[in-house]
């Protein structure tokens, strides 16, 4: 991924001056809790970044309607590039925190078509913990669900 890192002063971000209309944009898409607009890093053409209106660093602070918002502004930006780009593959990434890779500290989506032997890679160490594991790690999940929930 490629490193570029918003250094705007604290207390300020690039994306919400990109929603403001205080830096230039090449915007595809806007509804009430979303914009979409080309990264200024293109991967292939159409690569768009799909972000909140409203600011939040991470998936965590979001409501379930801005969640509910980014996925359908983003399918409809995917329809579109595949009918333009008509690319091999499409993928959705999304970072969490600078240790996940976020490095624009507002919520974003990057909708990436694809194509083979684009030098695109996701890749991760394969870890497999086995099923005993497995289930002590969703027992754990399925109770914070149920806490919150319950709350």
């Amino acid at each position: 991924m490629p490193m570029f890192v918003d250094t705007s002063p604290p207390g300020q971000c690039i994306f919400c001056k990109l929603v403001a209309g205080e830096i230039p944009a090449a915007t595809i898409y806007e509804d009430a809790l979303t914009i979409a607009f080309m990264d200024i890093g293109q991967v292939n053409p159409g690569h768009v970044l799909v972000a909140t209106k409203r600011h939040a660093v991470t998936l965590l602070e979001l409501t379930p309607a801005e969640c509910a918002a980014v996925m359908q502004t983003a399918q409809r930006v995917a329809v579109a590039a595949e009918q333009v780009f008509g690319p091999d593959g499409i993928t959705l990434f999304q970072a969490n925190g600078a240790a996940g890779g976020q490095t624009v500290f507002h919520f974003h989506m990057h909708m990436l078509p694809r194509h083979v032997d684009d030098g695109m890679h996701l890749t991760w160490p394969r870890k497999e913990p086995g099923m005993a594991v497995l289930q002590g790690y969703a027992e754990r999940l399925r109770t914070a669900l149920a806490a919150a929930e319950a709350a």
